[in-house]
């Protein structure tokens, strides 16, 4: 395998697993959940789930309206990034299973998807980020202390139990 295509693969796996651990840390704090995973959430709710989310971030980081909009903005623009990376398939893991349904590997079918995956996460990103950058740039430096401690695995906010 040439250099640039590891370096490759190895940029679109860790984007695919960042944006997949940001959608779904948002997505899991919602009490109803899908059994059959390749359900999406109807508008509502998402909604819903958003809402609960910027609540809940809210009264852990003491945020102000406007904090709190810029927050639903990104929570916005992370599940269009997800849709965008389902695309028009109904089940995604049965597009995965095919890959491996024959008595060979679906390397061709296994690159396009790995393009067509892509290419949302790079039409998409530049929101995300953006969108991420206007809400962490409008804390305070208490709030971005908050968030540091958080990710460090000081802080414990959406945790069961």
């Amino acid at each position: 395998m040439s250099h640039f295509f590891q370096r490759h693969l190895k940029r679109t796996f860790i984007g695919l697993l960042g944006a997949t651990v940001l959608v779904g840390g948002l997505t899991a704090c919602g009490s109803h959940r899908h059994h059959d995973y390749g359900t999406q959430l109807s508008a509502e709710e998402y909604t819903q789930k958003r809402d609960k989310f910027v609540d809940k971030a809210a009264s852990r980081l003491d945020l102000n309206e406007d904090q709190k909009k810029r927050l639903a903005v990104l929570g916005d623009k992370l599940y269009e990034q997800r849709t965008a990376l389902v695309g028009q398939t109904k089940d995604p893991r049965a597009e995965m299973k095919a890959l491996v349904a024959g008595d060979k590997f679906d390397a061709t079918r296994a690159q396009t998807l790995l393009n067509e995956k892509t290419a949302a996460l790079n039409a998409k990103s530049p929101e995300v980020i953006a969108a991420l950058a206007d809400f962490y740039n409008s804390l305070n430096a208490t709030q971005q202390q908050k968030v540091r401690d958080y990710m460090d695995g000081r802080g414990r906010w959406f945790r069961w139990g």
